[in-house]
């Protein structure tokens, strides 16, 4: 491993987020440190993606206190140079090769001390399309490609939306062997899923239980954050 981010955290406390004028979400508290994942579950428009860009810094949360951080020697690091966002698309020019593609991304990211565009694609099997025109590539292919980004031009915070979508099962094998190396160097993940992320030590943050109404049970209690294969065998998810 090249580097290890130091004293990376993710720190909730008694945050609420809106999209639009409806509110999503309230009361969420909720700890990371480095090497920590956290799979934010629930129904569709329980607020999972909207949680991300709160993370991100795209929206402001409605109430509550956020700090997203790590140890640096410069002051106040600004969210940008702390998270990667990887969103539903791709973000990919389609005539564009994915060197070409990648090398974009890594001039707009910052090299830092990232992996070699060759070695990322590497890392998830996809070497051999490197000079190939993104538009001929199939879905799983276009997702890899923009999965490479995340080690090209590092962050230590990662905030994933459905991240395996469009993957066969060896593909997210290799990718989530990816996530663990960046969890091992002390990076945080945060994943919004429908599906089990075999990932050791994996959390769970369920935002139906944070719902106003809409999303909650009768007593307006729930089990927030536990430990993912609970969850997954429960059929909470169902």
């Amino acid at each position: 491993m090249g580097f290890m981010w130091s004293g990376a955290r993710v720190i909730l406390d008694e945050v609420a987020f809106s999209r639009g004028e409806h509110l999503l979400a309230n009361g969420i508290s909720i700890q990371l440190a480095g090497g920590d994942a956290l799979a934010l579950v629930g129904p569709n428009g329980s607020g999972k993606t909207s949680l991300l860009r709160v993370l991100a810094g795209l929206a402001e949360p409605e109430d509550g206190t956020l700090t997203v951080s790590v140890d640096s020697a410069v002051d106040d690091v600004p969210r940008a140079a702390l998270v990667h966002l990887g969103g539903h698309q791709d973000g990919l020019k389609t005539q564009m090769t994915v060197r070409e593609n990648l090398a974009f991304w890594r001039s707009y990211f910052g090299v830092g001390e990232g992996a070699s565009i060759a070695c990322a694609l590497k890392a998830l099997a996809i070497g051999h399309l490197i000079d190939l025109p993104v538009g001929v590539l199939s879905q799983g292919q276009k997702r890899r490609v923009a999965l490479a980004r995340l080690t090209i031009s590092p962050r230590p915070i990662w905030l994933l939306d459905e991240p395996t979508a469009a993957l066969d099962v060896a593909s997210s094998e290799r990718f989530l062997n990816v996530v663990e190396e960046h969890r091992a160097q002390g990076g945080i993940v945060v994943a919004a899923t429908h599906t089990l992320l075999d990932l050791d030590g994996l959390q769970t943050l369920d935002l139906s239980s944070y719902a106003p109404q809409d999303f909650s049970d009768e007593s307006g209690e729930g089990t927030r954050v536990r430990d993912a294969e609970s969850y997954w065998l429960e059929g909470a998810h169902t």
